[in-house]
């Protein structure tokens, strides 16, 4: 086959299927981005989304480790920006969640990261608490059991 009988095959073929994928195409688009929404609670990140499949994500707040924002040429004359979310204990590469076309994305990451940064300032001494009060309570009992052995050797 020639280059020119390739390229009239495809443009008879493909002209058909873009005109009719353009209506169909922005109809499941706008769909997507209905159905995707985000959620920030105290301690985790609720992640929606999908047309068919719907996915369901919630992530941690203290397992995140990185969130990026990406903005590529095309990204950046549509005003979009890519973020994406990786945690620690994933498995595989890349990114975990990778959200496209949040509305004010940079202040969404920055109130996810101040959500994350307050909760790792409150976690660790509730955390502290609990196992100080679990120690202290483990060696009041050991000492608890040392003088009633204490006793019963002194009395026989």
């Amino acid at each position: 086959m020639t280059p020119l009988t390739i390229i009239l095959a495809l443009s008879i073929v493909g002209i058909p299927l873009l005109l009719l994928w353009l209506p169909l195409g922005s109809y499941f688009t706008r769909r997507y981005i209905n159905n995707m929404s985000t959620e920030l609670t105290a301690k985790k990140l609720v992640v929606r989304k999908g047309i068919f499949t719907r996915t369901e994500n919630t992530v941690p707040l203290d397992k995140i480790t990185d969130m990026a924002l990406i903005q590529g040429p095309l990204m950046r004359f549509f005003k979009l920006h890519q973020l994406t979310i990786e945690t620690a204990g994933q498995s595989g590469m890349g990114a975990l969640l990778s959200l496209t076309g949040i509305i004010g994305a940079a202040e969404f990451r920055s109130l996810v990261l101040a959500q994350k940064e307050k909760l790792g300032q409150i976690e660790p001494s509730s955390a502290q608490d609990e196992n100080n009060e679990t120690s202290v309570v483990s060696l009041l009992q050991e000492i608890s059991d040392t003088l009633k052995r204490i006793e019963n050797n002194s009395k026989t």
